[in-house]
């Protein structure tokens, strides 16, 4: 008698999976129905691989049910929104295929799905193997916006330390969220679709404590690759065109030690929107000076003020001079919280809207 219950026991089980099998759709994460935006890799399998810092996926759903089958070669947090509300964040992580539900019996009719990656590249590139849905669920791309921003940086464009409020907290990669940094604050003001290449501690041409006025790799050489901190391959210019590039860099250039000549700085800094210009012709530049730039940097930048005079279409920013307070502004490691980063791009809003003509609005700067 136990060796039927047993056989039935798993006679069941198996009819189950069948079941739930039967009830699921599974595609590839490169389905045309998914739009990916940011720097991303198809692989030859169907997968999709990203490191950068704000890569997010979107999808019109049907069926009511969405999960994903996804792995991480390091530990990377997603931030989740359904219908145009943040519902949670979710860590992904460890190299083992893992699936993840991410909406389950929601009600009838399309609902619209976006995942989108919340920490940088150094501490994990995502891979979506497939993606599941019910057996009579369909999926549809979602169009993108007539507007489109990318942004050049470091910590202050990654949201690192954003959901701290305490300037001497260490730094936590779970309050780190790129969502809460200007850049996105922005692009949500103004209705634009948004890039992030950005990594902490990385400058123009020196990186954070560097005993050399040159690191060996720095932002110069990292903003041309398809991955931050995952591979050197190329990335290739032509699968997004924005109309507005923000580059933010320089507080690690002029960090303690060995700082660089101002003709290294400029130099590296020309050729960066050279490149850039000659990827995007038509795209306008705004060169920010950082809220806690030093003499030496403001300097610098005053130089490279003059430098890109006869430049179309360059703009330096204003300076953002005890705009972020250290007892109301600051998160971990004295980076800016989520209402520092309100400060900066409230800020920034209005020069945008010069540079670009784009009209503003009574929203609210979140």
């Amino acid at each position: 008698m136990k060796t039927i219950h047993t056989i039935t026991f798993a006679l069941l089980a198996l009819l189950a999976l069948h079941t739930q099998a039967a009830n699921v759709k599974s595609l590839p994460a490169s389905d045309p129905g998914i739009t990916y935006t940011g720097r991303v890799s198809n692989g030859a399998d169907g997968s999709v691989s990203y490191d950068w810092t704000g890569v997010y996926l979107q999808t019109d759903f049907t069926g009511g049910n969405f999960a994903i089958i996804a792995s991480d070669a390091g530990a990377s947090w997603h931030n989740l929104f359904i219908d145009g509300k943040w519902v949670r964040k979710l860590l992904i992580e460890g190299s083992t295929p893992q699936r993840i539900v991410l909406a389950e019996k929601l009600g009838k009719g399309t609902h619209r799905l976006r995942l989108q990656k919340c920490t940088e590249g150094q501490y994990g590139c995502t891979t979506l193997h497939r993606v599941e849905l019910s057996a009579n669920g369909t999926l549809a791309p979602v169009e993108r916006k007539q507007r489109m921003i990318e942004v050049y940086g470091d910590s202050y464009t990654c949201g690192y330390g954003t959901e701290s409020d305490k300037a001497n907290d260490p730094f936590r990669l779970e309050t780190e969220n790129c969502d809460k940094a200007y850049g996105c604050i922005l692009a949500r003001y103004f209705d634009a679709d948004y890039a992030l290449t950005a990594h902490s501690g990385q400058g123009m041409v020196r990186n954070w404590g560097d005993a050399k006025q040159i690191s060996d790799v720095n932002m110069s050489s990292r903003f041309t690759q398809l991955f931050d901190d995952h591979g050197t391959q190329p990335y290739d210019f032509s699968l997004y065109t924005p109309q507005l590039v923000i580059i933010n860099l320089g507080t690690n250039d002029f960090s303690p030690t060995a700082i660089p000549t101002d003709e290294q700085y400029t130099t590296a800094y020309v050729k960066m929107i050279e490149t850039i210009k000659s990827r995007y012709p038509a795209a306008k530049v705004l060169c920010i000076t950082p809220h806690s730039a030093n003499r030496y940097l403001k300097a610098c930048l005053q130089f490279l003020k003059e430098r890109v005079a006869g430049m179309p279409d360059v703009y330096m920013a204003n300076l953002l001079d005890g705009m972020v307070t250290v007892e109301r502004d600051m998160g971990a490691d004295w980076h800016p919280n989520y209402q520092g980063q309100r400060k900066i791009a409230m800020a920034l809003i209005p020069q945008v809207s010069a540079i670009m003509g784009w009209q503003l609005t009574d929203k609210v700067v979140e």
